[in-house]
């Protein structure tokens, strides 16, 4: 039974290092996601503010004034399919087809926040609970620095761990909203489309 618990002990403290390399790993990732984020976030706002209410009056007629007006370029994925569907002119099924494929694209987009958002908190308390053994041996031995180092070590992979968790809660949410948005716009455009289309 003695051999078993210091293997198992022994499995466990060589989890440590990978825990902390890919807790460090994903809070790099978590900071690019941040600058992602705020880039994505201004070119939301300006389109918002150009197409929304176009978007809302949308009539059969007014179609090739809304064509006119989108962005210059691709500045998002709503922009892209957006642009696609209006230059399509294959009917309801393409529609759906367009839909389905920026659902898709959308949720590859939030894949990474989901990452984050699960996985933080998973290898914060592995790193907490891998820690914690030693530091208690230190404890009760009376190596305070030693357990003073590894109690170092418990508190900094459970903030990290909680800072890539909260990264990824907060884009996940903002980013669900956007793009639950984006798709009902994507699909009245479909509708007042597939409209013209039967009326001609």
């Amino acid at each position: 039974m003695e051999l078993i618990s210091k293997a198992l002990f022994w499995v466990a403290n060589s989890l440590l290092i990978p825990d902390i390399i890919l807790l460090l790993f994903l809070f790099g990732r978590g900071l690019l996601l941040v600058g992602g984020f705020y880039n994505q976030f201004m070119t939301k706002r300006k389109n918002d503010k150009l197409l929304n209410s176009r978007i809302k009056d949308l009539t059969p007629h007014l179609l090739d004034e809304l064509k006119q007006n989108l962005p210059s370029r691709d500045n998002s994925l709503f922009i892209q399919y957006l642009r696609d569907l209006l230059a399509s002119s294959s009917g309801e099924a393409y529609s759906d087809f367009l839909i389905s494929n920026f659902e898709n694209d959308a949720e590859k987009d939030i894949s990474l926040s989901k990452l984050l958002a699960k996985m933080g908190p998973v290898l914060g308390l592995i790193g907490t609970l891998i820690a914690m053994s030693p530091a208690l041996v230190g404890l009760s031995t009376g190596d305070i620095a030693g357990m003073a180092y590894n109690m170092q070590v418990v508190f900094a992979t459970t903030v990290v761990g909680l800072v890539v968790s909260a990264i990824g809660l907060v884009t996940l949410q903002f980013k669900q909203r956007w793009y639950a948005k984006d798709v009902n716009q994507l699909d009245y455009v479909s509708q007042i489309i597939n409209s013209q289309q039967n009326g001609q």
